[in-house]
């Protein structure tokens, strides 16, 4: 038998063989807590990847709920993440696609209504069922009216596909919104007496200078002094007003018409809609106006929304004073009583 001895007392140790042994049996205990890890592993790949199998085969509801290891965790969670992408890109695609639909539907009635009349009337002429002169000529001037009322709604729904396109680009102005209420307030004048309306005007600072594509900026304001003509009922005054705050703008058309309901102010900047629930042949007009506003707004990374009390009706913009800046909408807006 041999013994390690060292020392004054011969101490003696392990023999070479206890100690090989040991060693032996420690590298076997090591051997089968890695095989049993890895078979663990696999175990937990294959359940992984039936998990997947099954989301694969249409249940995009099912999510991955396993306590795996870290490693095999990280993929789990991108697994995971990109199955929820992917389903919003699916619910994303049919919206657009339901939007799509609507868009054709509403054009092809509004085109088709005045295009009606437009046909009625030219044909009362073409078989000569105009009794009179007088008539033929209130049937072509009907006729006109109609064409005039189909070319703006072809003007708007370009307009609209235009400013909607990511890839539409701007051109960029510095330039005194002060000064540009103050035009607007001149050129619409005129027409604001007609309606018994008066034009005020407020800016703070004066001059206040930002930049933004002018022309853009000049249909939104077009639009929503023409809504204010066409909707503020009872109105008296149209009030143009900005103030600068830091990096921002805002700007309110407002005037002391009629109140919009509550129910009806979220739904104002959608395509078509129409406060008085119908398509009225008074205010006419394509439906677009104020969808064509919140497009041009977002392009220049502002936004847009309306308040409105029995004493005012507001369409407020939030404008950056730079443009290459987006702004961030509160999570709360202003609210409408």
């Amino acid at each position: 038998k041999t013994t390690i001895t060292f020392g004054p007392h011969s101490s003696h140790l392990w023999s070479w063989q206890n100690l090989f042994i040991m060693l032996m049996g420690f590298a076997d205990a090591i051997v089968v807590y890695w095989r049993l890890i890895r078979r663990y592993r696999q175990m937990q790949m294959r359940h992984v990847i039936s998990e997947l199998h099954y989301i694969a085969e249409g249940h995009l509801n099912h999510r991955i709920q396993l306590a795996v290891n870290p490693d095999l965790q990280r993929v789990v969670t991108s697994i995971n993440a990109l199955v929820d992408s992917t389903v919003r890109s699916m619910e994303e695609e049919r919206k657009i696609e339901s939007s799509k639909d609507e868009l054709i539907t509403n054009v092809s009635h509004d085109i088709r209504t005045p295009l009606t009349s437009i046909i009625g009337y030219l044909g009362l002429i073409e078989d000569n069922q105009a009794s009179s002169e007088a008539d033929a000529r209130k049937y072509v001037h009907t006729a006109f009216l109609k064409a005039k009322q189909m070319k703006v709604l072809v003007e708007d729904l370009f307009e609209y596909t235009k400013v909607r396109s990511t890839t539409t680009k701007l051109t960029t102005d510095k330039f005194d919104m002060a000064a540009m209420l103050e035009q607007l307030a001149a050129s619409f004048e005129l027409e604001g007496q007609k309606q018994g309306l008066e034009f005020e005007v407020q800016a703070n600072p004066n001059p206040l200078m930002m930049e933004a594509d002018t022309e853009k900026l000049g249909r939104v304001f077009n639009n929503l002094i023409v809504n204010a003509f066409k909707y503020g009922h009872g109105a008296k005054h149209i009030y143009l007003t900005a103030k600068q705050d830091g990096d921002e703008v805002e700007v309110r058309v407002a005037n002391d018409g009629e109140q919009i309901p509550n129910q009806s102010l979220s739904q104002l900047f959608d395509r078509f809609y129409r406060v008085e629930g119908s398509r009225s042949k008074a205010t006419g007009g394509s439906g677009l106006g104020l969808a064509i506003a919140q497009s041009i707004v977002r392009l220049h990374g502002g936004y847009i929304y309306a308040e409105s009390t029995p004493e005012l009706t507001s369409f407020v913009m939030h404008l950056p004073v730079k443009m290459g800046t987006t702004l961030k909408r509160p999570d709360k807006q202003p609210a409408a009583n």
